[in-house]
């Protein structure tokens, strides 16, 4: 199902064959994103994400979007830590089109110095609405928390400082570096033959300057003791997110971790579901995400609660650590929470677009293909003393890390919760 070709020039080209779907999700990725940003960067790569719909030397930012809705699809891009993507889709047999008006957008923009400044508010904007939403901002002092002073913890869309800095000049530059073969991913997903992808991007293929994988800025952690950020604000809840610090996604203990996960706070059937909200009452919503980077990891805890219910969440929040660390899990919860990671890993990769998205990124992090069934032969492997090793570990007060955004107005007695030793 899965074809890989790599050209000589580094550009790589790839097909999910799902020729039983009526619709082809194409993206093209670039390995580059935040982490690849100095401080006075901060923000360019989510910037270049919004000026490539601003216009092409070949089309307006109206022809761009009216060329993909106009034939009944969508078109969208997105930017994280370390990748950028540029995606659409539509029927499979408009497969030339979106192929056309991707490409054009990812080698030809034109960074015009007047939708710089209108983007460049609207950017702003964009900020200013995640700081309106609670539940966002404390994700982004979270990220903070867990990596300070680093591009690995500074926001995706830079802040009011490095935006005012960035120029039309900025943005040439960094496109110019990091949108190369060596660092770009062509996956198309759905209707259409790995052959017929190879035709469609022999445009791209030709055009796309010659250059290496982008570099990014290593994590680093000096922690000795628990870290906690409070952002003091008149709401009616407090909004928290507990970061631990775990493995990247090389790391073999992944697969223990991402269990593990499960088991604390990824669904209904959690431990901290069952525990903060259907014994005790004390959030409508808490959930734990794993995130895996090149070099590094985290676990991160979310809740919203009553602020007279902070200290007690956290307390048990912290016992539900400890009871993971001190005791193994029974076979019975270890094979429930296996079978609903392989249980949504089977539905989700369903979806074009999650099949176009699941074969980019294991291109760019891994350098290969990781088929769905050796996932599985990996989960099927840990055992239940796996899974207590891991929170040995990874749950240790040197890799926590408290953010909340609260009218709270002091962090002194909230350190006191997050002893587990």
């Amino acid at each position: 199902m899965y074809h890989v070709t790599q050209l000589p020039n580094g550009l790589r080209l790839a097909t999910v064959e799902m020729p039983h779907m009526a619709s082809v999700s194409l993206g093209i990725w670039s390995a580059v994103g935040s982490r690849c940003e100095r401080k006075t960067e901060s923000g360019i790569s989510h910037f270049i994400e919004h000026m490539l719909f601003k216009g092409t030397s070949r089309r307006t930012a109206i022809q761009i979007s009216q060329e993909i809705e106009g034939i009944g699809g969508y078109i969208n891009a997105c930017t994280s830590e370390e990748h950028t993507c540029y995606h659409a889709r539509a029927h499979a047999k408009h497969a030339f089109r979106l192929m056309d008006v991707l490409g054009d957008m990812y080698l030809n923009p034109v960074f015009d110095r007047r939708e710089i400044s209108r983007e460049r508010n609207v950017i702003k904007e964009e900020i200013a609405m995640t700081f309106d939403q609670p539940s966002q901002h404390v994700l982004e002092l979270s990220d903070n928390t867990l990596w300070p002073n680093q591009p690995l913890g500074q926001s995706i869309a830079g802040n009011e400082q490095s935006l005012n800095a960035i120029k039309g000049r900025h943005l040439t530059n960094f496109h110019s570096k990091h949108y190369v073969s060596g660092s770009t991913v062509v996956v198309a997903a759905g209707n259409i033959r790995h052959t017929e992808l190879i035709h469609l991007a022999k445009k791209l293929a030709k055009r796309i300057p010659k250059g290496c994988i982008s570099k990014w800025f290593p994590a680093a952690q000096n922690n000795t003791d628990p870290e906690i950020c409070l952002f003091t604000r008149n709401i009616e809840q407090t909004q928290l997110a507990f970061g631990i610090r775990t493995c990247s996604r090389h790391d073999p203990r992944r697969f223990a971790l991402r269990l593990l996960n499960t088991l604390l706070g990824e669904n209904m059937s959690s431990r901290l579901f069952r525990t903060i909200r259907e014994e005790h009452g004390l959030a409508y919503c808490i959930y734990s995400t794993p995130n895996f980077y090149h070099d590094t990891g985290s676990l991160t805890i979310t809740a919203g609660l009553d602020t007279s219910n902070t200290e007690k969440a956290l307390k048990l929040s912290v016992e539900e650590l400890r009871q993971l660390r001190n005791k193994i899990p029974s076979a019975g919860e270890l094979n429930r929470a296996r079978d609903y990671l392989i249980g949504q890993l089977e539905l989700s990769l369903e979806s074009t677009d999650n099949q176009m998205n699941w074969v980019a990124e294991q291109l760019l992090g891994f350098e290969k293909i990781i088929p769905p069934d050796q996932i599985k032969d990996h989960l099927h492997k840990v055992r239940p003393s796996d899974i207590r090793r891991a929170a040995i570990d990874f749950f240790r007060p040197e890799n926590f890390c408290l953010s909340m955004v609260s009218p709270l107005k002091s962090k002194r007695k909230i350190s006191k919760c997050l002893e587990i030793d």
